[in-house]
């Protein structure tokens, strides 16, 4: 017969396999890679679905939402319509954003997504995984970062933001001088 476990071994097991399964997710998914407000957004440029360059050297001085995500992840197809409110709402005060399609997203299905959504922003393709890299190796989908004027990080959201947060946080910023 096979031993019995009792309840509270079984717990036990459980809160350790929590505790690993979140170190794991936080390794994985780059917990240590930004300090928020410390550290500068790479510079890289981003090539638009249209041909055109995109610096965030160039954008310095404005405040840049940069958007990581797939037509293959449900979060960010739930998202993107809250995304585009987003920048509708705040382009006039400043706000660029950038949409960057993951490497493993077929270049056909994102060009699709934007034409058939009328996305407004630049949506962008990361082919080589460069920007995905510099951003500190992107591998969670939708992640987003918010580079304010200045150029620094001042916040990085894996999964769909708080838009209510989101939007507190880019009127502070889009009124800073």
């Amino acid at each position: 017969m096979p031993p019995v476990i009792s309840p509270v071994r079984s717990r036990r097991f459980l809160v350790l396999a929590a505790v690993i399964a979140a170190a794991v997710a936080l390794a994985w998914f780059g917990a240590g890679y930004f300090k928020q407000g410390q550290v500068d957004a790479p510079k890289l440029s981003f090539t638009s679905l249209k041909g055109e360059q995109v610096s965030l050297e160039k954008l310095r001085g404005k405040v840049v939402l940069v958007n990581f995500w797939a037509t293959s992840c449900p979060i960010c197809m739930h998202e993107m319509p809250q995304m585009v409110d987003t920048y509708t709402q705040f382009k006039d005060q400043g706000l660029e954003f950038i949409a960057v399609a993951m490497s493993y997203d077929r270049p056909d299905y994102v060009l699709n997504y934007a034409q058939t959504r009328h996305l407004p922003f630049t949506v962008a393709l990361d082919l080589q995984n460069a920007a995905a890299e510099a951003f500190g190796g992107i591998r969670a989908t939708p992640t987003t970062f918010l580079i304010g004027k200045d150029g620094r990080i001042v916040r990085r959201y894996v999964g769909e933001p708080d838009f209510g947060a989101l939007h507190r946080l880019l009127q502070q910023e889009l009124s800073h001088s």
